[in-house]
């Protein structure tokens, strides 16, 4: 089976490295791919990025379905790869573990809670890297770590065998080094299209182009302008009037009651240790008010039937997958916590409408990497990724 690089970039977790071959024959055989430690391998532990989650877990005793079918089709699994604690949080800090270095910009978060696939894909130690993505968590590490990135729709891959955080947000996801190998991962996990047909056009989303940070805009700008000369001018569209910052609360709201659901039983009976962020974030979780998580629920259900709308006929939307590059590993925790909020206004699109979306590592800032989104109806996902290949064709990405 193919072995991985050493991993000069602390991408796996600590201890011996499990490794699987694939089958002999199938569509992934030759490439490797790792799996982010909340999913499980039958007869390894799954930490969930925090030692005491270890403690008071056995080994799994099945195989993630998601992660079965990867080695069926051939691909081999060379280890499990580093996630913050308990998948929460987005810059990729894990203070048991350490923190994976991000390839593309070292001096930089890689992103969470997905940071090892992310790194480990960025530094071409596998082909490809699943992870997973409740508020953000594949889109942002692809962007910061300069790789492709997909959310699918919610729902369209199971979950069964993975530690869940939101489950209602909760998504698969995966990393590539180049298009085609994110593209050929869908054709292994993803149902058919429903419906069918071509995509277009592309809707420039004005509130996120205005969120990003100026240098970041511009520097996305060539790659828009070309995709414009190849789809069609992108429209120009007012998606949300209630403004960003009322997406990210409606958004956090919901999903941190859904994360209290989900943990909180095990969060109080075995008294963790946290690491920066995750404490804080649980107890907040803990104390949500029932009826802004009632307000969260209630907007999601009209914003999903928003988008589902706009988007029936193909439309997709285009937009910074992140207002900035990644934070610098000695940004102070407020900083930290500031930009989480605002990235999140925009992850919250996808992430509230429960649609796919592909990040393409389109362009730098001041070095490091900035990601471009294309964003499609849920359902359309195996479109979506024909059309993110030919945009990485268009912008002479790796295909």
């Amino acid at each position: 089976m193919p072995k991985p690089l050493q991993d000069t970039v602390g991408a796996f977790i600590p201890g011996p490295r499990v490794e699987l071959p694939g089958a002999a024959s199938g569509p992934l055989v030759g490439l490797s791919f790792a799996v982010k430690d909340l999913y499980d391998v039958a007869g390894q532990p799954t930490t969930y990025g925090n030692p005491d989650w270890a403690a008071t877990h056995p080994p799994a005793v099945a195989t993630a379905p998601s992660v079965q079918a990867l080695l069926q089709a051939g691909a081999a699994l060379c280890g499990k790869t580093k996630t913050v604690e308990l998948a929460y949080g987005l810059t990729g800090e894990n203070v048991w573990h350490g923190t994976p270095t991000n390839p593309n910009a070292p001096d930089r978060f890689p992103g969470g809670s997905s940071c090892g696939s992310a790194a480990a894909t960025a530094a071409g130690l596998v082909d490809f890297a699943m992870g997973s993505d409740t508020g953000g968590s594949v889109r942002i590490p692809a962007s910061y770590c300069g790789v492709f990135g997909i959310r699918p729709t919610w729902g369209a891959i199971s979950l069964a065998g993975a530690c869940p955080l939101g489950p209602s947000f909760d998504t698969p996801g995966w990393f590539a080094g180049r298009a085609g190998v994110l593209q050929a991962v869908g054709e292994v996990l993803l149902p058919q299209d429903s419906p069918a047909g071509p995509l277009g056009p592309l809707l420039r989303v004005e509130e996120a182009w205005a969120n990003a940070d100026p240098l970041t805009a511009a520097a996305l700008a060539p790659a828009l302008a070309r995709l414009d000369a190849r789809f069609g001018a992108a429209l120009r569209l007012g998606l949300a009037p209630e403004g960003l910052d009322a997406l990210y609360e409606h958004f956090r709201c919901a999903q941190a009651e859904e994360a209290w659901a989900a943990l909180g039983a095990w969060v109080v009976s075995a008294q963790p240790k946290f690491g920066p962020g995750v404490a804080e974030r649980f107890a907040a979780a803990r104390t949500m008010p029932p009826e802004k998580a009632a307000a969260g629920r209630a907007f999601r259900r009209g914003f999903q039937a928003r988008l589902a709308a706009l988007l029936a006929g193909g439309a997709v939307l285009v937009y910074p997958t992140s207002p900035a590059p990644a934070p610098r590993l000695t940004a102070p925790q407020a900083e930290q916590n500031a930009v989480r909020e605002r990235t999140m206004g925009v992850t919250a699109i996808a992430g509230l409408a429960g649609l796919c979306e592909v990040s393409l590592p389109a362009a730098r800032v001041d070095g490091a990497p900035v990601g471009l989104s294309l964003v499609a109806a849920a359902g359309r996902d195996r479109a979506l990724l024909a059309l993110a290949a030919e945009a990485a064709s268009v912008l002479d990405l790796p295909v």
